[in-house]
């Protein structure tokens, strides 16, 4: 399942991926991973959440964020959740069409049952109609 939070920069996405991903890591069974641009966010999150620094990795299109997602998949048999915050940005999608890479994520977390939650720098308006359903905040 993928879930997208979305708003315009500075209404607050992050505070609200923080609050769900602490929240569901007392009731998870899982592993739950949290990507970032930064590790600004480290003393926000439960100790049991992996952060992640995307920036850290070189990624410098959609497809090889795509395949690092599923890098991490795959050496995590165990992870149930994903957490993006800052998705246009850490998927070198800002400006772009986000659809197919979303898309694209939702038929991994079919295959792989991992849940995705992301959060997404654009008004709900511009987002594309194929995507709505997916949308659970809109700030």
């Amino acid at each position: 399942m993928v879930q997208l939070i979305v708003g315009e920069k500075g209404k607050g996405k992050t505070k609200q991926l923080l609050d769900k991903v602490n929240t569901e890591v007392k009731d998870i069974a899982g592993n739950i991973a949290y990507l970032d641009k930064s590790t600004k966010h480290m003393y926000e999150l439960n100790n049991k959440v992996r952060l992640i620094d995307v920036s850290e990795y070189m990624i410098e299109s959609a497809d090889e964020f795509v395949g690092f997602v599923c890098g991490i998949i795959s050496q995590d048999h165990d992870l149930q959740q994903m957490y993006f915050d800052s998705f246009l940005k850490i998927s070198n999608l800002e400006g772009q069409d986000i659809s197919v890479v979303v898309e694209k994520l939702s038929k991994v977390s079919e295959k792989f049952k991992v849940d995705f939650i992301l959060s997404v720098s654009m008004d709900e308006s511009a987002v594309p109609e194929t995507l709505k359903s997916m949308i659970t905040v809109s700030l």
